[in-house]
């Protein structure tokens, strides 16, 4: 991430199916190419509605919204050229550029941008169900009533076009993060007039004349697991920060480790993500001794996955009605979860796919990163740590990223014999069976999960614990976790294939995800549809999470004691053991060509980020970026970075009227 950002573990993203779409230099022409991978074809373009990150992570390159984020991380006008907010916080009016047009695949213009596009844009995505609308749901004024039928007519939606190039928003209540959600697809524009030409054409998958682009980019072709190629937008309203004239990513689908520093070496890719268990590793690392590094943690987070309710049982190691109904009783035991938590050894499973030395440096402990908001000088991690302060399980534990203190035999096996004594007293026969999906195509993930059974099974015992292993298709796998579409389509007791990356600056970004009555995750990481499974929910005190969630919510007129509840939240989340946080997808180590900090930047949304799959700003250089060079951007950029934020921290008054 985001499923805002769902993230699909391939390779390691966790929040994309593989790696996300990278660059690659070359100069043919006198143009500049950006060449890198992609592993999962879009399933549609449609911006709006989506939630999946193979299709955002496109088209963030084709729509521009009102912000965008720089740099260094701050959100600065994109189509809206500035904007004032009301002094009760309810009120955001942007005023938009009159150069920003609308073009087709071929850049031909089309129309201008107009204010009529956002309210156009957001009725599209709630009239056709967007998966990304429990971002603005209970944020957009009578928003809500709209969708739950209440009230029919959206001219009374707090979405209003003033004039031709003016738009606002009426908020439902104050929410000091709304404009990091303009960055979202469910947030931008769309032609009208267009959508209804194309009619249910509109958007599809491979279809670059589908949509219209209002961006630095236009889509000139994708081919089913081969290709896609995007070309400069020449008529782009920001034309002078677009470096790159044309992006083409190649399908990788993660079986041959060394595709990516072959390609860097070979054929020009513009960054190359290095497996240290490749079988040409210390080949390639003994080339570029001198180039690799490491770069930054990002903000999304995988997890392990737990599925409550399953329904499914195509694949499966079972072979009685018995052994299911033994498995789901397991799983809805908060010690036999804290057990499996506690018996997995995350720094050896890292280990496949960052090697020894970079297992630790992708390894994540909360669902919520322990740096992404802070409050009264304490991270949200040390929250957190103080609301486990009591709790026997969590003696010992830190929090932190970059280490891996929950893997603790001796507390696993405390933990199992609590819950081996409480479900042998319900009938339950062991060992417990535990169906696990992976990627037979993609080496890493299916070492990782092997890591996983390995740790899992040596400390609680087979006798006890078995996980089963069903290695299938890129596609299978797709299909039972990342694109199924209702929970009885979620085929798995335990799952590594999900992730999520944030949207917007607060906790609740990540927290409302698993929301049992309105999140979007609660099929893809637990096995049920929200608000159904009702039963499971009860049983595993989801209905209390969903209290601590609503009441930190609700939270709106002190910042800080709201991040202090999210903390209480993400402390029941953390001892529920309902998922279990492995790892970032970054940093790994890499070689790259691309100039170093130049790329867009933000720890949420969908216009930047530590990987690079925004393209505009982005410039690429002829020879590989040495380690040296690498670290002293990274400190010129870190020092400016804080001059930056700081600078527009105090700014933001400025926007208040």
């Amino acid at each position: 991430m985001k499923k805002s950002k769902w993230l699909a573990l391939a390779g390691v993203t966790l929040l994309a199916t593989g790696f996300l779409a990278a660059c690659s230099s070359s100069s043919t022409s006198n143009k500049t190419t950006y060449s890198y991978t992609y592993q999962t074809d879009p399933d549609n373009l449609n911006y709006l509605t989506t939630g999946k990150a193979a299709t955002s992570d496109l088209t963030n390159n084709f729509i521009d919204g009102l912000l965008e984020n720089d740099r260094y991380g701050n959100l600065v006008p994109s189509i809206a050229e500035d904007w004032t907010v009301s002094k009760d916080g309810l009120t955001y009016t942007y005023k938009l550029r009159k150069d920003a047009k609308w073009y087709t695949s071929e850049g031909e213009e089309y129309a201008d941008v107009k204010a009529a596009d956002f309210v156009a844009g957001l009725k599209y995505a709630a009239d056709n169900k967007s998966d990304a609308l429990y971002l603005v749901q209970d944020s957009v004024k009578g928003l809500s009533a709209y969708l739950n039928g209440d009230d029919k007519d959206f001219s009374h939606v707090g979405v209003k076009a003033l004039d031709d190039y003016t738009v606002q928003y009426t908020l439902e209540k104050p929410e000091t993060f709304w404009n990091s959600k303009t960055t979202m697809g469910v947030l931008a524009p769309v032609n009208e007039e267009f959508v209804k030409s194309k009619g249910k054409d509109f958007a599809k998958a491979t279809d670059p004349t589908s949509i219209l682009y209002n961006g630095p980019y236009l889509l000139k072709s994708i081919t089913t697991k081969s290709s896609i190629e995007m070309a400069k937008n020449e008529g782009y309203w920001d034309k002078k920060n677009v470096h790159i004239d044309d992006v083409k990513l190649t399908f990788f689908n993660g079986e041959d480790l060394d595709t990516e520093p072959r390609g860097f070496a070979e054929s020009g890719f513009s960054l190359a993500l290095l497996n240290p268990n490749a079988p040409n590793y210390s080949k390639y690392s003994k080339k570029y001794k001198d180039e690799i590094f490491y770069g930054l943690q990002d903000s999304g987070t995988y997890l392990v996955s737990m599925n409550i309710d399953r329904q499914s049982y195509n694949y499966t190691s079972k072979k009685t009605d018995a052994e299911k109904q033994s498995t789901k009783k397991a799983l809805l035991n908060k010690d036999f979860r804290q057990a499996l938590t506690f018996a997995f050894d995350r720094k050896a499973y890292n280990a496949q796919a960052n090697g020894e030395d970079g297992a630790e440096k992708l390894t994540r402990t909360l669902f919520v990163p322990e740096n992404f908001v802070q409050a009264n000088g304490k991270s949200f991690g040390d929250l957190v740590t103080a609301q486990l302060a009591d709790k026997e399980e969590w003696q010992g534990v830190s929090l932190a990223d970059g280490q891996d203190s929950l893997y603790n035999p001796t507390k696993a096996k405390a933990e199992f014999e609590k819950a081996k004594a409480a479900l042998e007293a319900e009938g339950v026969q062991f060992p417990i069976h535990l169906d696990m999906p992976a990627d037979q195509q993609a080496q890493a993930k299916v070492k990782r999960v092997q890591s996983f059974k390995q740790s899992l099974e040596s400390t609680l015992g087979k006798e006890n614990v078995v996980v089963d292993i069903h290695q299938m298709s890129h596609d299978d796998l797709n299909n039972i976790t990342y694109f199924a579409e209702t929970a009885a389509q979620e085929d798995w007791d335990i799952s590594d294939n999900v992730g999520w990356s944030p949207d917007y600056q607060d906790p609740s970004t990540y927290l409302e995800v698993l929301n049992p009555s309105k999140g979007e995750g609660t099929k893809t990481y637990l096995g049920f549809d929200k608000g159904e499974s009702k039963e499971a929910v009860a049983a595993v005190g989801l209905d209390e999470y969903e209290k601590l969630i609503t009441e930190a919510g609700n939270e709106i007129a002190d910042i800080n004691t709201r991040y202090e509840k999210y903390a209480v939240a993400q402390a029941w989340l953390t001892d529920s053991a309902l998922v279990i946080p492995t790892s970032s997808k970054y940093p790994r180590p890499a070689v790259q060509r691309t100039v170093p900090f130049t790329a867009p930047f933000a720890v949420s949304g969908n216009k930047g980020g530590v990987e690079y799959r925004n393209y505009k700003y982005l410039e690429v250089q002829k020879d590989p970026v040495t380690t040296k060079e690498y670290e002293a951007a990274k400190k010129k950029w870190e020092k400016e970075r804080a001059e930056s934020n700081e600078k527009a921290q105090k700014e933001l008054a400025d926007h208040v009227k």
